[in-house]
């Protein structure tokens, strides 16, 4: 078997004897950051795969529309793009086209400024469960924390001796639930942090679009 392997099965194995040794309190807060940090995974994994295939299809959409020689065409293939939030504010300008009179560049943007707002929130949808997550684990971590102080100092007042074996079990719950609260709350705020940084980015793509939609509107071009 590789160093590596026989490494972190040892590492792995302490781990567990030091979760096995740990209190009914120490426990229930393992268990507690454990279900934080599954369901964050579950969310980050999910809008990871989400916000790819938004991104890949939103490059091909701008690139089949800018192709296209009449809005027509693009309106019959938009459907396989529809990942794409773009293709939403594009369908959104095309059904107003449908319905407008008059001044209809004014109906037209606020058609797709009101799709550009409903696909930014179906894209933040779940993100604030990742924000609960990194907000409160740490302090989740030391709530164990201080109850595993709290235990050590109870066991060396029964031991009557300042001793390692009387302190060392509390010791024990309250490093593992510090790490555990990290553990849980450090791949939450980086993960909340990008998906905004992503977010903006595809707000920023929407109005580009929008724009650039407007202008061919301004110019008169046959968009029926």
């Amino acid at each position: 078997m590789p160093i590596t392997h026989l490494f972190a099965s040892a590492i792995g194995g302490e781990v567990m004897e030091m979760v096995s040794n740990t209190g009914v309190v120490a426990k229930l807060v393992l268990l507690i950051l454990a279900l934080l940090s599954l369901l964050s995974w579950g969310i980050i994994l999910g809008k990871w795969g989400l916000f790819r295939r938004a991104q890949v299809q939103s490059g091909r959409f701008i690139k089949a529309f800018r192709r296209a020689g009449r809005m027509q065409e693009l309106t019959a293939v938009a459907e396989q793009f529809k990942p794409s939030p773009l293709v939403t504010v594009f369908e959104g300008a095309v059904e107003e086209l449908k319905k407008a009179g008059g001044n209809r560049t004014v109906t037209v943007q606020r058609a797709m400024q009101i799709a550009s707002s409903e696909e930014l929130t179906r894209l933040e949808t779940r993100l604030p469960w990742l924000a609960t997550t990194g907000s409160i684990a740490p302090f989740v971590g030391l709530f164990g924390t201080v109850w595993g102080i709290i235990d050590a100092f109870h066991g060396l007042g029964s031991a009557g001796a300042a001793t390692l074996r009387a302190v060392a079990p509390g010791i024990s719950e309250a490093l593992i639930t510090t790490a555990a609260g990290l553990f849980a709350a450090v791949p939450a705020v980086v993960a909340y942090n990008y998906f905004l940084q992503r977010i903006r980015e595809f707000a920023a793509r929407m109005d580009d679009f929008s724009l650039e939609l407007l202008n061919i509107l301004d110019r008169n071009e046959d968009v029926r």
